[in-house]
Formats: C-alpha cells, sequence, structure tokens
C-alpha cells in the first residue's frame, strides 16, 4: 500500500506536541486524549494544506470546467481517519502515535461525526466527493453548515428522543473560514420595475438580508495530491447587534437579524408538518443555493470575460429536489445583474444544469405552497411564473389541446410550486440512480417528460467509496484481500475479482471467516458496551441499518421476529440456528408511525431477550444513534444484510452494496440496485423474495389487495398482529400500538402483510444455509468479490464522461 512520501515521523511527532502546548498550554503528558485528537488533526491539516493551494493554482491554471455538486446533507462521517488514509499516511502516523504513548484508534474515537447529513442522500453525496477528488477532477460540494445536525438519538423506556447534536462544540480543526468570499442572500420583500434607457428592471425592495459566509473542507484524493472542496454556508447577521434599538429598550428587535441568520443554520431539515418548518425549510435552500451560484459566477468571471461561456466552465448538479430552485436563482443573476436577455440566460441555465432524482416517493417531490414561496422570494417567484408560462406554452404546442400534459407537467399548478418539474424543465441531464429506479421514472413517475425528451433522461447507478467502507471500516479484510490480489483495489475495485478463485479454497474460507469472527466479536463488545446486551458471536448477525420509513418495511422484520419468538416458544427444540436482529435507524422528528415502531421494536427485545425459556436462541438488538462511525463497524460485522423494500420503492439504497463489500449475503426484494448486487453475484448468492416492482405497481394501479383477507387466513400473520394489541409487548398496554396494526390490518399500503410469508420463507433458507459452512463461507467470500461494480469511483467515472464531461488535472507538488 502506498506511503506518504514526504511523511517525517519525528517532524510529525514535534508537531503534535508543539500544537498541544500551543492549543492547551499543556504538555503531552498532560493532554486529554480529545485534546490529542485536535493538535493530531492539526498536524494532518499541514500536511492537506501545501496539497490543497496546489490543486487550486492547477485548476485555475487549467481553467478547469468544475462541477459544483449542491447538496442540503453531506454525510461525511469523521474526518481524520479518512483524511490519513488518503494522504497514505495512515499507518505512518499510527507508529508516531504509538511512540508517543497514544492508541488511533482512541484518538479517532474522540472525533464526532459531523452532523451535515440524514441518510443515503447526504451519504452518497461524500463518497462522490471522495472520489471526484480521487479522480483529479475539480469540484466542490456545496451546502451549508448546521450547527446541530439533524438530531443525536436516544433512546429512552425504548422511545426515540431528540437531543441536540453539538458536534461544532470543539470546533473543527479541518475547516477554514473564508470570510473574503461572503455574498448577501435576500428574502421577504416586494420587487419594484424602474425604466431606465427604455429597459425594465427589476429592483427587490424591502428585504431582508444575511451573510453566507463560506467554511471550506478539504476533501483529499487517494495518494495523488488532489485536495477539492467541501464549500458549507454560515449564515452571519448583515448587522449583528443593533445598539439604537437596544437602547430603546426594544430588546428583541435588537438581536433579530442575528436570530433570522442563525435559524437558517441551526438544524438540519426543520420538522416541516407545520407551516413555520415549511418557510424555514425553503429559506434554507434558497440561502445555501443562492449564496454557492453567487459564488461559482464570481469564480467563472476571474478567469473568463464571456458569461456565454459559463457551461463550457461550470456545471451544478443538483442533489434531489432540495436545490433545484438553482434554476430559477441562476435565471435571477443572468438576467438581473448580467443583464442577458431571457432567451440567452435560459440557454445558459439549461446547458448549465443537472438534475438527479433520488426517488418515487411522490410525498418527496417538493412542492411548495405558492403563497409562501411569493413571500418569501418574490424575485424568483416572478422567474419561475415566467419559466412556467412558456414552459406549458411548449407543452401546449408539442401536445394540442391535452390538458392531461399540462396538469402533470406544469411547474405552477394547484396552488404549488412543483420544484422535480422546475429542475425538469431547466436541465440538460435528468438520472435515475439505478436501472430500475431510471426505468420506472422513464415509464411511470416522470413519463410525461421523458416522452417529450427522451434524450434527457439517463441512469446512473450509484456507489460507495471503498476507501472508508473498506480499507478504514474494515482493515483486517482489506490487508488480506491486499495480500490476495494487491492493493490496486483501493482506486479500482473490480481488482476484487481476482478474489472468486479462493471462494472454493478451505484455506482462504478459514482466513475470511476468521475476519469475519473478529469482526463480529468487535461489535458485540460495542453492544455490550451501549446496550448492556450480551450477544453471541456464533450466531447469525442479521442487520438491517438504514433511515426509519415504513416503505423500507422495518416493521416486516420485527413482526418476523414476533412469530420466530411465537414458533420457538411452542417448539423449543426446534432446528434453528442462533441469530441476533441488529436494527439501526433515525426516525424524522414528526414521523409518527417511524417513532412507534423504535418503540415497537425495543419493546419486542425487552421481551426476547429476558425469555430464558429459548435459550438465547433470539436476541433483538437497537443501536442508538446510528451514524457513519458506529456504521462501519456493523458492516464489517453482518452476515445478513437486510434490503426488504416494497418492490419500486427504493430508488437505489449503498446500504446494500456496504454490507455486499464486507462480505454479508443480501435477503431482499428485488427492488433498487438489489437487482443490480444480484446480477453481478448471481441469485444463488443471495436470497431473494416478495412481490416484483410490476406486481406492485399492478395493484396499485388496478387494485385487488386486501390485507384484512391475509389477516382473517393466516394464523401466523393473525397471532402476531393481534400481539401488537393485546399487551404482549406493551405491559399490557392495548392501544400502544393500535395505529400500527390499524395502519397494517386496514391499509397496508408497503405490501408487508402480502410479502409475510415469502420473507418468512427466506429467513428460513438464510437459517439453513449458514448451517453448511464451506458454501456460506463460498457465498460470502463471492459477495466481497462482485462488489466491484459499485464502487462510487464507477459512477463518478459516468458522471464526469457522460454528463459534466470534465477533464482530469494532474497536481503536483
Amino acid at each position: 500500500m502506498k506511503k506518504m512520501a514526504d511523511f517525517d515521523k519525528e517532524s510529525f511527532k514535534k508537531d503534535v506536541i508543539n500544537n498541544v502546548k500551543n492549543l492547551f498550554r499543556k504538555t503531552i503528558d498532560e493532554a486529554t486524549q480529545e485534546q490529542v485528537f485536535q493538535a493530531v488533526s492539526y498536524a494532518v491539516k499541514d500536511h492537506i494544506i501545501d496539497r490543497w493551494i496546489a490543486t487550486q493554482k492547477a485548476y485555475e491554471e487549467k481553467n478547469a470546467k468544475t462541477v459544483y455538486y449542491l447538496s442540503m446533507e453531506f454525510l461525511m462521517g469523521r474526518a481524520l481517519g479518512n483524511n490519513m488514509i488518503n494522504l497514505t499516511c495512515y499507518e505512518q502516523v499510527k507508529e508516531a502515535l504509538a511512540e508517543l504513548g497514544f492508541d488511533l484508534n482512541v484518538i479517532e474515537d474522540q472525533e464526532p461525526d459531523a452532523a451535515l447529513g440524514n441518510g443515503g442522500l447526504g451519504r452518497l453525496a461524500a463518497c462522490f466527493l471522495d472520489s471526484l477528488a480521487t479522480l483529479n477532477y475539480p469540484a466542490y460540494g456545496c451546502g451549508i453548515r448546521y450547527r446541530y445536525g439533524m438530531f443525536k438519538q436516544a433512546i429512552e423506556n425504548g422511545y426515540q428522543i431528540e437531543k441536540p447534536d453539538n458536534w461544532l462544540k470543539n470546533g473543527n480543526p479541518f475547516e477554514v473560514k473564508r470570510p473574503e468570499y461572503e455574498v448577501e442572500v435576500k428574502f421577504g420583500g416586494y420587487v419594484a420595475t424602474e425604466c431606465r434607457e427604455g429597459k425594465n428592471y427589476f429592483v427587490h425592495k424591502d428585504y431582508q438580508a444575511v451573510r453566507a459566509i463560506p467554511y471550506d473542507l478539504p476533501i483529499i484524493g487517494y495518494g495523488n495530491n488532489v485536495v477539492n472542496t467541501l464549500r458549507i454556508w454560515d449564515a452571519e447577521p448583515v448587522q449583528e447587534f443593533n445598539l439604537n434599538s437596544f437602547d430603546k429598550g426594544e430588546y428583541q428587535n435588537a438581536v433579530e437579524q442575528a436570530n433570522l441568520a442563525r435559524n437558517i443554520v441551526e438544524v438540519l431539515y426543520p420538522n416541516d408538518n407545520h407551516y413555520s418548518g415549511k418557510e424555514l425549510r425553503l429559506k434554507q435552500q434558497y440561502f445555501f443555493v443562492s449564496a454557492s451560484v453567487q459564488r461559482a459566477i464570481l469564480k467563472f468571471k476571474e478567469n473568463n470575460a464571456d458569461i456565454h461561456d459559463l457551461p463550457n466552465k461550470v456545471t451544478f448538479q443538483l442533489n434531489d429536489t432540495h436545490p433545484t430552485v438553482t434554476v430559477a436563482e441562476l435565471m435571477r443573476i443572468l438576467v438581473d445583474e448580467e443583464n442577458l436577455e431571457w432567451d440567452d440566460a435560459w440557454d445558459i441555465t439549461c446547458r448549465t444544469c443537472a438534475y438527479t432524482n433520488h426517488t418515487i416517493m411522490a410525498e418527496a417531490l417538493e412542492k411548495w405552497p405558492i403563497d409562501l414561496f411569493q413571500k418569501l422570494l418574490p424575485r424568483v417567484y416572478q422567474i419561475v411564473d415566467e419559466i412556467n408560462r412558456r414552459f406549458v406554452l411548449k407543452i401546449e404546442d408539442m401536445y394540442p389541446g391535452n390538458q392531461d400534459k399540462v396538469r402533470n407537467m406544469a411547474i405552477l399548478y394547484d396552488g404549488q410550486v412543483k420544484m422535480a418539474h422546475l429542475a425538469i424543465a431547466g436541465s440538460y441531464s435528468v438520472n435515475g440512480v439505478a436501472q430500475l429506479h431510471t426505468e420506472i421514472l422513464k415509464k411511470r413517475e416522470l413519463r410525461d417528460f421523458y416522452e417529450m425528451r427522451p434524450e434527457q433522461f439517463n441512469n446512473k447507478t450509484n456507489g460507495i467509496t471503498q476507501r472508508r467502507f473498506l480499507l478504514h471500516a474494515n482493515p483486517l479484510l482489506a490487508d488480506w484481500a491486499t495480500k490476495k490480489v494487491g492493493d490496486g483495489w483501493i482506486t479500482d475495485l473490480p481488482v476484487l475479482e481476482g478474489l472468486k478463485k479462493y471462494a472454493t479454497d478451505k484455506k482462504a474460507q478459514k482466513e475470511f471467516m476468521d475476519i469475519k469472527y473478529k469482526n463480529k466479536v468487535r461489535l458485540a463488545e460495542y453492544i455490550k458496551e451501549h446496550n448492556g446486551i450480551d450477544v453471541d458471536p456464533n450466531s447469525i448477525f442479521d442487520v438491517q441499518v438504514k433511515r426509519l420509513h415504513e416503505y423500507k418495511r422495518q416493521q416486516l422484520n420485527i413482526l418476523h421476529v414476533m412469530h420466530l419468538y411465537n414458533e420457538l416458544k411452542a417448539n423449543p427444540d426446534m432446528d434453528f440456528e442462533p441469530t441476533t436482529f441488529i436494527f439501526g435507524a433515525k426516525a424524522a422528528a414528526g414521523y409518527k408511525t417511524a417513532k412507534l415502531t423504535i418503540k415497537l421494536i425495543n419493546s419486542v427485545a425487552d421481551v426476547i431477550n429476558n425469555d430464558k425459556s429459548i435459550k438465547g436462541k433470539i436476541k433483538v438488538v437497537f443501536i442508538e444513534n446510528y451514524r457513519v462511525s458506529n456504521a462501519e463497524i456493523i458492516f464489517a460485522a453482518a452476515d445478513v444484510s437486510e434490503q426488504i423494500s416494497t418492490a419500486s420503492r427504493e430508488a437505489s439504497g449503498t446500504g446494500n452494496m456496504k454490507f455486499m463489500l464486507n462480505g454479508a449475503v443480501t435477503l431482499g426484494t428485488m427492488d433498487g440496485a438489489n437487482v443490480e448486487i444480484v446480477e453481478e453475484v448471481g441469485k444463488e448468492n443471495a436470497f431473494i423474495f416478495g412481490l416484483s416492482a410490476e406486481e406492485v405497481m399492478k395493484y396499485e394501479k388496478d387494485g385487488g389487495y386486501y390485507p384484512m383477507d391475509i389477516y382473517n387466513s393466516n394464523p401466523k400473520v393473525k397471532k402476531v398482529l393481534d400481539q401488537l394489541v393485546d399487551g404482549t409487548y406493551s405491559n399490557g398496554d392495548k392501544e400502544l400500538f393500535r395505529d400500527l396494526y390499524d395502519s397494517l390490518v386496514m391499509k397496508d399500503v408497503y405490501f408487508t402483510l402480502k410479502d409475510f410469508d415469502s420473507y418468512a420463507d427466506a429467513q428460513k433458507r438464510v437459517n439453513k444455509a449458514y448451517k453448511d459452512k464451506a458454501n456460506w463461507a463460498k457465498m460470502v467470500m463471492l459477495n466481497t468479490a462482485c462488489a466491484g461494480k459499485f464502487s462510487s469511483d464507477r459512477t463518478i467515472e459516468e458522471y464526469a464522461q457522460e454528463i459534466w464531461k470534465l477533464e482530469k488535472v494532474e497536481v503536483t507538488l
């Protein structure tokens, strides 16, 4: 494996010692582990800065086209370990710290996860930034510097409790504040029209403004001297404190501007099931989009004289609907500030913006009430209104008299601003994130748009970075793979195909399964420390970790656990391989059903884990505050990867890829990227069950599914559902889980009961397969060996060549 050429161990140790002294006025012997973490981070940052400066110089000299990846979320995880791995100095730092008397693992554990994201969308963005830097492509990530992130999840009495995640409490050693690049973002007020020299100009008046201040975080390419930038925007008031108001006793007015700014960046995704939450969320979106687009255009103009060249030098990639106001904001700047005619501006915009759709869930395709949008962003609304007027004329021209087309495609309709429609109208590319997902978009969700411009649509199956999720997360397996096939997989994951020939080799099987066992012991220790539950590393570790949502069907999983428990109670000696069912998930703060599902999982765990009569054959564990850092421990230890969403609902998934890479078999529906995982590894090396996407969509279109029929005809299902409302898992409170019972028996919109028997059968197949140790070892080894397609390096190469048209830039020190 590569080692950093310019790393001097003695100098590094001196830097750490001096940093402790200068930052904390302490000697190294007096420093806490957290202080040593800060000191090590600043020492590592010294090695980053020269490369960061060199990278920006190389990009400027080449005047290279740059992609701005705009996303409300970047779930980066901890930075120190990842930065050291990509600088190729991990082992050298580990050795230096050992000589100073410190364990690098303990030092890494002092770092909080950067709370800049929530789930798969934000983690994908983080993987993409890693790959862009590793592949030498000029890129910025653009987002918000949330002070508290989403929330820190605690489990109290089985319930999710949201606590502030003050991840910036001790500062962020890797960030650099860039006040010289601040811009102003305006909200509210009204638009006046002024005529000058025979031309109308639109002037925004009586607005409230905030200053957007960028903080830059380094994104390091693996061993190639490239350091790209994640730019996250903080909000500061234009006037911090109004002394005049304060002196008059108007204390609230004195800090009003400061509060406006603070609220915008306080929390990731404020609860938007009320008007003020919606308003704040739209403010957040416009805030970071406006700041990013303004700054990108200023940067463009430093090296380019003609604004018409913008599409040749800049692409704005819109990560889902959250940043799609970019289309209108870019138009505003081109028309109002660059004084271009509408058609000129629209041509530039449509060749500069590209849109990634991440969902087919209607509720996630954002729509804003027109009155809210107009009040908050008056000039931007005027522009959206004009984009819509012209777009509707185009629809009517192509499809005369077809009002259905207008209804399905208009940007403004039914009193709402439809953000996905704005994105598609104003982008040159629209992509889905897995083959199945893209086909569903083209044939169903976005069919009218696809028929209008089929050449605009394309697929880019998601990927993950193997540098974090194998090299860093699973060092034992990473070292083993390198011994077998060399270290080329670190930047070319398909190299792992070379492991296929070892899948039936007895010695290699033993080595692989020994590594898996050690990783299971590591997770068992984590569970004991954090949950107080003893789990057996020899049991099957069956894992479902992801955001909690009904379509992801954590309910199906826990209902099946209840069924298994019923079977074991009735037949204690049944042939059953002990299994530990591991869950990890955050539920959105306002999502009642999801939060109740967490309570159910924990209530079932309380009953089963304390029942000595089943002799520990089933254990249930809910890992609280699931995040990137504990995910790394979980993926490495899993035997079974639960990917059980209702077919046609999951756009792609990336957890499924992380499990596969770390040698877990997929238990799943043919949904999202599961389809492609099965294509790569073979159906015989996965456990597939349930309705197909076509069958689900047919039921949704034609009806014919009645969950009550299953409840009445399937005694296994009836029993577990009755246990939701007979007090079995609620200390006699029959109403606690009534809402879950009602939603399943009356509606079951995610076909949980319909898939129950098929899922239970797949679980039996898993249990039986695990007993055949040699064949199980072969299956899991083939999963690792066949994971090559699912690197984010492959995904980004496709984006760069097929959508963005970027060129690689070499960086030398």
